[in-house]
């Protein structure tokens, strides 16, 4: 399923100046008074459709969720695969489109706030049950067994399509034409359960809580960096967080440094707390050497999003490699590429390391269910990549990363 991401009508909340967004914009700076301005939302980010209706009292707003993420299925031949973006009805009604289909795409939304106008139904799918449908489906052809699944760099959104009756008939609000010939002559909207939009944007300055600088990112970074006293923040509830954070330092001009997560974890099911345990659990052709078993085994995983088989490699390649060079407790001064997955989805991927890790496979993924792991401690951790005509390569590594594979990851 190919993914888009949809534009998002926006006015700055310091002079009201009118905005175009992309869905996953959380950086925002307006072009007329230079406020920047951080946006954030207490669960999901909720959106309206434009419409063009009537002047009319029947005018209600019916939920969609819509789900964008990447699931990854173990099944006995290896690890599957997929890029989804859907919607799904958020309410249970047989004679309301199933999807919005590609208008989410097509149309400017607008962010929903509390002083929205009109009737919204509530609903009552929950997110939870979204994803197990969309599981389910995709498992359905999937070869059996399916020894683990997990969603990782998934974002929910609710979007609100607008709907009005007249004369016992449903309109598309957006078109003003007629859905169907008649209605069940028991179907009220305003009779469901709703009422306002539950939607508040919150909007955090970036201002560096260590030193009071401006807070630097890209658009679609879910952290921000202080290039003056080089910390690193993400924002937690309505404040931002300093992240744990450092580099690896590299040698030469031009560098172009990419975030990965690091990660420290606890390990039931399976001996794996050091080096010597990798190299022992995962069959590497090594002689095995007096304190190995003193170096602390990691987890590594990118903290940016990109296409399911490139991030599964980077996340095999770098755990392999366990890098141990002397790494600087700040973030680096070079171009550096925004963090764009959060903690808790790198979490998600931990497990699915281990399938492609542990020697032999078939064996360890037959007792996948009996194995555990629980995340202790993170680091946020730049390596040094140098950049070539098509890639971005980290030589002492020999990892590589094709240019546009990562341009295109805006959309996933």
């Amino acid at each position: 399923m190919k993914s888009y991401n949809i534009r998002i009508e926006h006015q700055c909340p310091q002079c009201g100046a009118p905005a175009i967004l992309e869905e996953t914009d959380r950086l925002f700076t307006c072009s007329f008074c230079r406020v920047r301005s951080y946006l954030t939302v207490r669960d999901y980010f909720r959106y309206l459709l434009p419409f063009n209706a009537p002047e009319t009292d029947s005018l209600f707003f019916f939920p969609y969720w819509r789900f964008k993420g990447m699931i990854f299925s173990q099944v006995m031949e290896g690890i599957r695969h997929q890029v989804v973006d859907v919607s799904h009805q958020a309410v249970d009604l047989r004679f309301i489109p199933p999807s919005l289909g590609f208008r989410s795409q097509a149309l400017k939304l607008k962010f929903i706030s509390p002083e929205t106008k009109g009737f919204f139904l509530k609903p009552e799918r929950s997110a939870d049950m979204i994803r197990e449908h969309i599981t389910d489906f995709i498992g359905l052809s999937l070869p059996k067994p399916v020894f683990y699944q997990t969603h990782i760099g998934e974002a929910f959104s609710l979007i609100y399509a607008p709907f009005y009756t007249q004369n016992g008939r449903l309109f598309d609000a957006i078109l003003n034409e007629p859905l169907l010939q008649r209605l069940p002559e028991d179907f009220h909207a305003m009779s469901l359960a709703g009422g306002s939009p539950d939607s508040t944007i919150r909007f955090i300055s970036t201002l560096c809580p260590d030193c009071g600088w401006d807070l630097q990112g890209a658009r679609d970074s879910i952290l921000l960096h202080c290039s003056n006293c080089e910390t690193a923040w993400m924002p937690v509830k309505n404040r931002f967080k300093k992240v744990k954070a450092a580099y690896l330092p590299g040698e030469g001009g031009g560098l172009f440094y990419l975030p990965f997560w690091r990660i420290r974890a606890e390990i039931q099911g399976i001996e794996l707390t050091s080096y010597a345990d990798l190299v022992r659990v995962a069959n590497l052709p090594k002689v095995l050497r007096s304190g190995w078993k003193e170096l602390p085994f990691y987890f590594w995983t990118p903290a940016f999003k990109i296409r399911p088989d490139l991030f599964l490699r980077l996340c095999t390649s770098l755990t392999l490699s366990q890098p141990r060079n002397d790494l600087v407790q700040h973030i680096p001064k070079d171009k550096i590429h925004s963090v764009t997955l959060e903690i808790s989805e790198a979490v998600e991927s931990l497990k699915l390391s281990l399938t492609t890790l542990v020697k032999p496979r078939n064996e360890f993924i037959e007792r996948l269910s009996d194995v555990s792991v629980n995340p202790k401690n993170v680091m946020l951790v730049y390596l040094p990549f140098q950049t070539d005509r098509h890639d971005y390569v980290l030589s002492r590594f020999s990892i590589s990363i094709n240019k546009n594979a990562l341009g295109f990851a805006s959309n996933l």
